[in-house]
């Protein structure tokens, strides 16, 4: 992979890591049609998902550093357990195991297996139209102060999925989140702090590998080509996650859903007249 492609993929990265349409599903596929035709790889997209989680970290700043004071405090008997911010600090803590642990038991295949174009159309028609559904039935009457703990175990089985190429990690959990009842923006804020310890954890792993020479993507994609995605992603996700938080709040995920079945059938017809490979 070249410079340019590093930057266009770390492009697409930060334009889709935060909209429901599966960030990993779109540089896979982006990266059959660049001039190497290379699959950038399970390496390369979890480094690249540091730029836009580091951006996550920026945007809401204030309320991760009130979040982590007030979760302390509870530890030290200082502010009560049931606070607000002291739940919220467990609830991301909880709802991150799933993905953790799945992660690690399905790591070989998720590297392999999963990584099939075939999949990828399949998931991106069926979570779509599934995500029609929550968003057409959801009576958006929870906020996040409503969150219980048996929700947050869900919402993390819901991020499990994004493990599959094509579910989307933010379309997952946001999904859950309105069938459960929880407006959008409250969906879609819980989902983005529920992310921060699965993506640094998964990226950090990664960029260790690839610095260490423990991935063949390293050698591939180089880390200096790899930084420069990670930093692209990191500047437009962060114009991304206002923009997207906006025009949910009085938007439906309408046009999304119909992307995302676009986009499936597209890929059905180029892999059945053998225009790209799985």
């Amino acid at each position: 992979m070249n410079w340019f492609e590093a930057a266009f993929l770390g492009l697409i990265q930060g334009l889709t890591e935060f909209l429901p349409i599966s960030s990993s599903a779109h540089l896979f596929v982006v990266g059959k049609f660049l001039p190497s035709g290379a699959d950038p790889g399970a390496a390369f997209t979890a480094v690249s998902q540091l730029g836009t989680e580091a951006a996550v970290v920026v945007f809401f700043w204030k309320d991760i550093v009130r979040i982590i004071k007030t979760w302390f405090a509870s530890l030290r008997g200082r502010v009560p357990g049931n606070h607000p911010d002291a739940r919220m600090g467990w609830l991301v803590i909880i709802g991150s195991l799933p993905i953790a642990v799945l992660g690690v038991v399905f790591q070989h295949y998720i590297e392999s297996t999963l990584r099939n174009l075939w999949i990828v159309a399949t998931t991106l028609i069926v979570f779509g139209l599934i995500l029609a559904v929550a968003d057409a039935l959801a009576s958006q009457q929870r906020e996040l102060k409503d969150l219980t703990f048996a929700h947050g175990i869900i919402y993390g089985f819901a991020q499990a999925l994004a493990l599959i190429p094509g579910v989307s990690r933010s379309g997952g959990t946001i999904t859950a989140g309105l069938l459960m009842g929880y407006t959008r923006e409250s969906a879609a804020r819980y989902s983005f702090l529920l992310a921060i310890p699965a993506v640094f954890g998964s990226g950090f792993y990664e960029l260790y590998k690839i610095v260490s020479g423990k991935d063949g993507a390293g050698a591939t994609f180089g880390i200096g080509e790899t930084a420069l995605a990670t930093i692209i992603a990191f500047v437009v996700g962060y114009f991304i996650i206002g923009w997207f938080l906006k025009f949910i709040s009085t938007k439906s995920f309408r046009p999304f859903v119909w992307y995302r079945i676009a986009l499936g059938l597209a890929l059905y017809m180029l892999l059945g007249l053998g225009i790209i490979t799985a």
